[in-house]
């Protein structure tokens, strides 16, 4: 279970999650859904694929905090898990992009929905929502470049890797 392989994708995925504790990045640019998407694309077993980015996540959140809306970020990333299990047969760097792109977008509506729903602010219907929306734009930027650069150097860090090492390949 833990081969070559895995070990070097566990080391990229406790290198994102020490960026995120140590809190060096820009609010919203964390390598953290690039980590969920990388996980769910390189691990050939399911169980690691989603348990080890998800509990170094919960790591990292034991050092930055917890928070309401932890639910709906968790389950955020679940999805984009999910995303990297669809690309797993083939994770070219072009499917890794398009899954951060997709994984972006469904974090983006789902945490906004999150803090529409336990935010006082907010009015608890369609306008509440959209107002939601609206004041997570300023945010999605970071999050969308931070997803994107991040997976492009896990893909490519990897990528290279397997090159340099031919026992990281998947047999």
């Amino acid at each position: 279970m833990l081969n070559a392989r895995n070990i070097f994708i566990l080391i990229l995925i406790i290198a994102a999650a020490t960026l995120r504790v140590l809190g060096i990045l820009p609010y919203n640019f964390t390598p953290v859904a690039a980590m969920a998407l990388f996980g769910g694309a390189m691990f050939s077993n399911r169980v690691l694929a989603f348990v080890l980015p998800l509990a170094v996540m919960l790591i990292s959140d034991v050092f930055i905090g917890f928070h309401n809306s932890l639910f709906a970020v968790y389950a955020a990333f679940i999805l984009i898990v999910l995303i990297g299990r669809v690309i797993f047969t083939d994770p070219s760097m072009l499917k890794a992009i398009g899954g951060a792109l997709v994984g972006s977008v469904l974090f983006f509506f789902i945490t906004n929905a999150s803090a529409w729903w336990v935010l006082p602010e907010y009015t608890k219907d369609l306008s509440g929502l959209i107002s939601s929306y609206i004041a997570g734009l300023p945010f999605f930027r970071g999050t969308l470049v931070g997803d994107i650069l991040f997976t492009a150097v896990f893909f490519g860090s990897f990528k290279l890797a397997e090159i340099r090492f031919p026992q990281l390949v998947r047999a």
